[in-house]
Protein backbone atom coordinates (compact mmCIF):
# COMPACT_ATOMS: atom_id res chain seq x y z
CA UNK A 1 0.00 0.00 0.00
CA UNK A 2 1.38 3.37 -1.05
CA UNK A 3 0.90 5.84 1.78
CA UNK A 4 2.57 8.74 -0.02
CA UNK A 5 0.14 11.65 0.35
CA UNK A 6 -1.60 12.68 -2.86
CA UNK A 7 -2.86 16.27 -3.01
CA UNK A 8 -5.31 18.04 -5.28
CA UNK A 9 -4.48 21.69 -5.88
CA UNK A 10 -7.56 23.62 -6.99
CA UNK A 11 -6.50 26.95 -8.43
CA UNK A 12 -8.70 29.87 -9.41
CA UNK A 13 -7.38 31.33 -12.68
CA UNK A 14 -9.10 34.75 -12.55
CA UNK A 15 -5.76 36.45 -11.83
CA UNK A 16 -3.50 34.13 -13.81
CA UNK A 17 -0.14 35.63 -12.81
CA UNK A 18 -1.02 35.47 -9.12
CA UNK A 19 -2.37 31.92 -9.51
CA UNK A 20 0.82 30.78 -11.24
CA UNK A 21 2.98 32.17 -8.45
CA UNK A 22 0.87 30.62 -5.72
CA UNK A 23 0.94 27.24 -7.46
CA UNK A 24 4.72 27.52 -7.74
CA UNK A 25 4.98 27.95 -3.96
CA UNK A 26 2.44 25.20 -3.23
CA UNK A 27 3.96 22.59 -5.53
CA UNK A 28 7.46 23.20 -4.17
CA UNK A 29 6.17 22.65 -0.63
CA UNK A 30 4.23 19.50 -1.55
CA UNK A 31 7.19 18.02 -3.40
CA UNK A 32 9.53 18.88 -0.51
CA UNK A 33 7.18 16.91 1.76
CA UNK A 34 7.56 13.87 -0.52
CA UNK A 35 3.94 14.01 -1.67
CA UNK A 36 2.44 13.90 -5.14
CA UNK A 37 -0.10 16.30 -6.58
CA UNK A 38 -2.54 17.03 -9.35
CA UNK A 39 -3.75 20.45 -10.46
CA UNK A 40 -7.25 21.49 -11.34
CA UNK A 41 -8.04 24.95 -12.70
CA UNK A 42 -11.36 26.70 -12.14
CA UNK A 43 -12.46 30.13 -13.39
CA UNK A 44 -12.52 31.90 -10.04
CA UNK A 45 -12.47 31.57 -6.28
CA UNK A 46 -16.23 31.07 -6.05
CA UNK A 47 -15.90 27.81 -8.02
CA UNK A 48 -13.23 26.22 -5.80
CA UNK A 49 -15.58 24.62 -3.23
CA UNK A 50 -17.72 23.00 -5.93
CA UNK A 51 -14.65 21.58 -7.66
CA UNK A 52 -13.42 20.05 -4.41
CA UNK A 53 -16.83 18.57 -3.76
CA UNK A 54 -16.87 17.11 -7.29
CA UNK A 55 -13.51 15.48 -6.53
CA UNK A 56 -14.71 14.09 -3.21
CA UNK A 57 -17.93 12.71 -4.65
CA UNK A 58 -16.13 11.41 -7.74
CA UNK A 59 -13.83 9.31 -5.57
CA UNK A 60 -16.91 7.57 -4.18
CA UNK A 61 -18.29 6.91 -7.67
CA UNK A 62 -15.06 5.71 -9.30
CA UNK A 63 -13.47 3.25 -6.91
CA UNK A 64 -10.31 2.67 -8.96
CA UNK A 65 -9.27 6.31 -8.99
CA UNK A 66 -6.50 7.33 -6.63
CA UNK A 67 -7.86 9.13 -3.61
CA UNK A 68 -6.77 12.58 -2.52
CA UNK A 69 -5.34 12.83 0.95
CA UNK A 70 -5.52 16.62 0.97
CA UNK A 71 -6.76 19.60 -0.95
CA UNK A 72 -5.13 22.98 -1.45
CA UNK A 73 -7.44 25.84 -2.39
CA UNK A 74 -5.61 28.69 -4.14
CA UNK A 75 -7.23 31.88 -5.31
CA UNK A 76 -7.31 35.62 -5.07
CA UNK A 77 -10.09 38.14 -4.57
CA UNK A 78 -9.25 41.82 -4.87
CA UNK A 79 -11.76 44.38 -3.60
CA UNK A 80 -13.51 46.33 -6.31
CA UNK A 81 -16.16 49.00 -6.34
CA UNK A 82 -19.10 46.73 -5.48
CA UNK A 83 -20.08 44.29 -2.73
CA UNK A 84 -19.22 41.33 -4.99
CA UNK A 85 -15.92 41.00 -3.08
CA UNK A 86 -17.74 40.40 0.22
CA UNK A 87 -19.94 37.66 -1.21
CA UNK A 88 -17.15 35.81 -2.98
CA UNK A 89 -14.84 35.94 0.05
CA UNK A 90 -17.44 34.97 2.61
CA UNK A 91 -19.25 32.31 0.64
CA UNK A 92 -16.14 30.54 -0.66
CA UNK A 93 -14.58 30.49 2.83
CA UNK A 94 -17.79 29.18 4.40
CA UNK A 95 -18.24 26.51 1.74
CA UNK A 96 -14.65 25.30 2.16
CA UNK A 97 -15.04 25.11 5.94
CA UNK A 98 -18.31 23.21 5.50
CA UNK A 99 -16.57 20.72 3.18
CA UNK A 100 -13.70 20.19 5.60
CA UNK A 101 -16.11 19.51 8.45
CA UNK A 102 -18.64 17.42 6.53
CA UNK A 103 -16.13 15.21 4.73
CA UNK A 104 -13.24 15.33 7.22
CA UNK A 105 -10.81 16.49 4.54
CA UNK A 106 -7.34 17.88 5.03
CA UNK A 107 -7.54 21.35 3.52
CA UNK A 108 -5.01 24.11 3.02
CA UNK A 109 -6.70 27.47 2.60
CA UNK A 110 -4.78 29.73 0.24
CA UNK A 111 -7.33 32.28 -0.89
CA UNK A 112 -5.96 35.80 -0.79
CA UNK A 113 -8.43 38.56 0.07
CA UNK A 114 -6.80 41.91 -0.55
CA UNK A 115 -7.54 45.54 -1.24
CA UNK A 116 -5.10 45.89 -4.14
CA UNK A 117 -3.25 43.88 -6.75
CA UNK A 118 0.04 44.95 -5.13
CA UNK A 119 -1.02 43.43 -1.79
CA UNK A 120 -2.04 40.24 -3.56
CA UNK A 121 1.22 39.98 -5.44
CA UNK A 122 3.29 40.47 -2.26
CA UNK A 123 1.38 37.65 -0.57
CA UNK A 124 1.62 35.37 -3.61
CA UNK A 125 5.31 35.80 -4.48
CA UNK A 126 7.52 32.87 -3.53
CA UNK A 127 10.17 35.40 -2.48
CA UNK A 128 7.51 37.34 -0.55
CA UNK A 129 4.95 35.95 1.87
CA UNK A 130 4.54 32.78 -0.24
CA UNK A 131 0.97 32.02 0.78
CA UNK A 132 0.77 29.15 -1.72
CA UNK A 133 3.46 27.34 0.26
CA UNK A 134 1.71 28.20 3.53
CA UNK A 135 -1.53 26.63 2.28
CA UNK A 136 0.27 23.49 1.10
CA UNK A 137 2.13 23.24 4.41
CA UNK A 138 -1.19 23.48 6.27
CA UNK A 139 -2.70 20.73 4.11
CA UNK A 140 0.28 18.44 4.70
CA UNK A 141 0.08 19.06 8.45
CA UNK A 142 -3.61 18.17 8.41
CA UNK A 143 -2.77 14.91 6.61
CA UNK A 144 -0.37 14.12 9.45
CA UNK A 145 -3.02 14.99 12.00
CA UNK A 146 -5.64 12.79 10.31
CA UNK A 147 -3.22 9.89 10.33
CA UNK A 148 -2.46 10.51 13.99
CA UNK A 149 -6.17 10.01 14.69
CA UNK A 150 -6.41 6.82 12.64
CA UNK A 151 -7.43 8.03 9.19
CA UNK A 152 -5.21 6.16 6.77
CA UNK A 153 -4.98 6.45 2.99
CA UNK A 154 -6.90 4.21 0.67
Amino acid sequence: MDDTPHVLIVEARFYEDIADEMVKGATAEIEAAGATHERLAVPGTFEIPAAIRFAIKGMHLVGARRRYDAYVALGCVIRGETTHYDYVCGESARALMDLSMQYTIALGYGILTTETREQAWERARVDGKNKGADAARAAMRMVDLKRHFGFHPR
